[in-house]
This record gives C-alpha cells, sequence and structure tokens, in this order.
C-alpha cells in the first residue's frame, strides 16, 4: 500500500513530538533542587523556522524549557529566533528576519560549525547542538546554571514605555549590550511546506533585537525607549537584555522582566 506523502509528513512530525516529549519528561527531577542559592541565568537561542518539520519538537522544548527547569533552581532565558533561509521552500515564516540568520552564520563562524541548520540551539553563546536534542540541552544548561555570573544585569520601569537598564561586568572590557523583545502565546496554521496543515505554538518569539551599547570600565547605563507594535501582545511581551563579547561570543549575564505592567 502506498502512503499519501503529505500523510507521512504529518505523521514523522506527530512521532517526533512524542519522542521529545518522552526524552525531556523522563529527565524532569521529581522534586526541586536542594540548592537553594542564587545561580547564574543562562541565554538560550534557538534558530528555527515554521518551514521545518524538525523544528516542531524543539520550538516545544524551548516552551517549556523555563518552566521546567526552575525545579533546579535554573533560570533560563529563552529566544526564540525565526531565521529567513527556509522561506523560499514553500513556506513564508511570519516571524522571520534575515537578521536573526545572519546572527547565526556569526556563530557559526565563532563557534566552527560548517554552515547554518535547524533547529539550532545556543547556549549562553558558547555551546550549540541540534535544537530538538532534550537531554543534551537540561544537560548544557543545568552547567551552564552553576558557571560563576560575569555580568549583573538589572531591568526596571522608568518612564513612559522606558525601561532603565543598568549593567556591571568589571572583566567584561567592551563587551555589547543587547536588547531583546520576546512573545510568548503565539501560533500559526501553516498552509504549506513540511508543516502543511498543521498549527505551530511558539514561545519567547524575538520581535527585536537591537545593540544598546558598550561597556565602558565595566559599567552601562541608559534609559531605553520602547517601540512596540499593535500586532504585538503586551500581556506576552518579555523585555531581555544580556551582555556578549563581540557579535556571537560569550554571553557574561542577562536578565528578564514582563512588559505587561509597564507604563503606556
Amino acid at each position: 500500500m502506498t502512503m499519501n506523502p503529505t500523510y507521512m509528513v504529518r505523521l514523522l512530525v506527530a512521532l517526533a513530538i512524542v519522542a521529545a516529549a518522552v526524552v525531556y519528561f523522563s529527565i524532569q527531577p521529581g522534586q526541586a533542587s536542594d540548592s537553594t542559592s542564587p545561580r547564574k541565568p543562562v541565554i538560550v537561542e534557538l534558530f528555527t523556522s515554521e518551514g521545518c518539520s524538525s523544528c516542531v519538537p524543539a520550538d516545544e522544548l524551548l516552551r517549556h524549557l523555563a518552566q521546567d527547569l526552575a525545579g533546579r533552581n535554573v533560570q533560563v532565558i529563552p529566544l526564540g529566533l525565526h531565521v529567513d533561509y527556509w522561506n523560499s521552500l514553500g513556506w513564508k515564516d511570519r516571524f522571520s528576519s534575515a537578521e536573526f540568520s545572519h546572527r547565526q552564520e556569526d556563530y557559526e563562524r565563532s563557534l566552527g560549525v560548517e554552515g547554518p541548520y535547524t533547529p539550532q540551539m545556543i547556549v549562553d553563546g558558547t555551546t550549540e547542538f541540534v535544537g530538538n536534542d532534550a537531554r543534551r540541552a537540561v544537560r548544557v544548561i543545568t552547567q551552564a546554571a552553576g558557571q560563576p555570573e560575569g555580568a549583573e544585569v538589572k531591568i526596571s520601569a522608568g518612564e513612559k514605555d522606558r525601561l532603565a537598564v543598568s549593567v556591571k561586568a568589571p572583566g567584561a572590557a567592551n563587551a555589547n549590550i543587547l536588547l531583546a523583545i520576546t512573545e510568548d502565546n503565539l501560533s500559526t496554521e501553516v498552509g504549506a511546506g513540511e508543516n502543511n496543515g498543521h498549527t505551530l505554538h511558539h514561545a519567547a518569539v524575538v520581535r527585536e533585537l537591537r545593540k544598546l551599547g558598550q561597556l565602558q570600565n565595566g559599567s552601562f547605563e541608559t534609559s531605553v525607549p520602547l517601540a512596540l507594535h499593535d500586532d504585538w501582545k503586551r500581556a506576552d511581551l518579555r523585555a531581555v537584555v544580556f551582555v556578549q563579547e563581540g557579535r556571537a561570543g560569550k554571553i557574561r549575564g542577562g536578565a528578564s522582566v514582563a512588559l505587561m505592567g509597564q507604563a503606556r
């Protein structure tokens, strides 16, 4: 009997999601970690695309990492960066950006990876692996959380539609300060490509990524204006500020704050 190709793709995607969930939840701790000391927040970037069927379980993993690793006293700050090089293969990802594709290319050079791929997860700018590998994600992120924090980042509500940002990182020299605006609880009904017929769910989708400046003598302070689009759901927005060496180097620290209560 010959199976319809579309049916086969849907079946494979469903099986991949189930397999990732089984692996991921099989390694979750039964109770909270005994450690009560503060641990370094970990920036987790996922390069993904709605046109990529193997990205579906990776997106699902990113949606759950922060909540599920909190039981180990690990603070995950997720960033979902949708690349644009899948857009010519049947489905245009509405969250995609050439800027994110270029950022991934910078990582390929700094990490010595041959060519960009999806899904790719990068932890604190230093370790990359296939983004749907749940077991490795938990291990790498937990290890990163145990490293010394190289930067203290504080974000607070300032004036109307502004954020006050303060960074102290004595050993980071001229590292860059970046701001990402992310949005949770997004979904798309895909009408073509590898995920045709599926409704995809996303979290921490990066809506904006920009450089705020550089450290000067180990510190940085500014008041950041927010330019939020009307179609972004303020209740699901977060501002993430992190300190990174060079264009795609080690991330020394970061912080995240919800924008729901931000004065308009």
